[in-house]
């Protein structure tokens, strides 16, 4: 008798392939031999893989599908790395299920265990809670392949990909005070994520460093409407800060808004930063300064470590922090004159 639910894993551990060639030769992609190509589908046969597929409502002839959960898909940040994502995941044979748990730890929880619940090969996780996400996370993880992404869950024993949070603020730091500022202010996300806390934990070891004086910091959600209120509740505490180093670039729009609607002039008057290097930083008036996130290298890395994860379930965590750059433009740095 057929096997009732066959994974990946097993058909390439039967056929003695990795799970990436089991998916590139049931998916008929390039870079597989005709000889592996039929040998990976007799053994699928064999397992009932097939049967397994069409069960699961899948398209016939299609690879395996991945997973991926991400807290706020609107976010031009999480656009952008879904994008880049599913770029190396075709490459592979693989297709990609996308998921919005609306920053709800509750939500998470339910579209992660749809997600185990549909047989996907493999999970991508932005977790949108530091602490209250270890359960759902955890349990994800002990069921499919699972990487974490952008954020992570305090202390939870998966593999992780990216970016150097504190290098990133240092460089948006850095950079101000290169243009005269004294008086920086952090407008980011709360300590609720990973990348809230490790944003506001880089700025205030960066501010004592540089010797700067200490501000009173904004702290919110990335979301433009909460870019828009630190700003407001900025203009109401009297003077404005020399430069305003926001968490992301949707929040960085949002105070730029807020501050040409109060007759603000940026960056004559305050200067502004973002942190992502999306989209937004080019559309905003002025074009923003931003922190630039390597999304490729983001998608690449990922992809790479849940593949991995698939192929050898018991090798060694990947942690990986890729390094940010820093993109120059009018917020912090006034266009010349024509």
């Amino acid at each position: 008798m057929k096997k009732a639910s066959v994974t990946l894993h097993e058909v390439a551990a039967a056929a003695g392939v990795s799970i990436a060639t089991v998916s590139r030769a049931l998916n008929g992609k390039d870079r597989v031999s005709e000889r592996t190509a039929e040998h990976v589908a007799q053994v699928a046969e064999q397992l009932g893989y097939r049967v397994n597929l069409i069960g699961r409502g899948l398209r016939a002839g299609t690879g395996a599908t991945i997973g991926v959960v991400v807290p706020v898909i609107s976010n031009p940040f999480y656009g952008e790395l879904i994008h880049r994502l599913e770029d190396h995941l075709q490459r592979g044979g693989f297709d990609l299920v996308i998921a919005d748990s609306h920053g709800d730890v509750d939500r998470e929880r339910d579209r992660l265990r749809m997600l185990v619940e549909r047989r996907v090969e493999g999970v991508f996780v932005v977790p949108s809670d530091a602490e209250l996400s270890f359960d759902a996370v955890a349990d994800t993880a002990r069921r499919v392949p699972l990487v974490q992404l952008d954020r992570h869950v305090i202390d939870l024993p998966a593999d992780f990909v990216g970016v150097d949070n504190g290098r990133g603020i240092e460089l948006a730091v850095d950079h101000v005070l290169s243009r005269g500022a004294r008086r920086v202010v952090l407008v980011s996300g709360n300590d609720v994520t990973s990348v809230g806390r490790e944003r506001r934990a880089a700025f205030e070891a960066t501010v004592r460093g540089r010797s700067l004086p200490q501000e009173e910091n904004v702290f919110g959600e990335y979301l433009l409407e909460f870019g828009e209120e630190a700003a407001r509740m900025l203009l109401e505490r009297g003077p404005l800060p020399d430069a305003i180093v926001a968490g992301d670039d949707l929040v960085a729009a949002g105070v730029i808004a807020a501050l040409k609607r109060a007759g603000k002039r940026v960056p004559v008057d305050v200067q502004v930063t973002g942190f992502d290097g999306t989209m937004l930083a080019d559309v905003c008036e002025p074009r923003l300064t931003t922190v630039v996130q390597p999304f490729d290298d983001l998608a690449r890395e990922a992809t790479e470590a849940l593949v991995r994860r698939m192929d050898e379930p018991d090798a060694p965590y990947v942690l990986s922090r890729l390094a940010p750059t820093l993109r120059v433009a009018e917020s912090t740095t006034p266009a010349p004159p024509r």
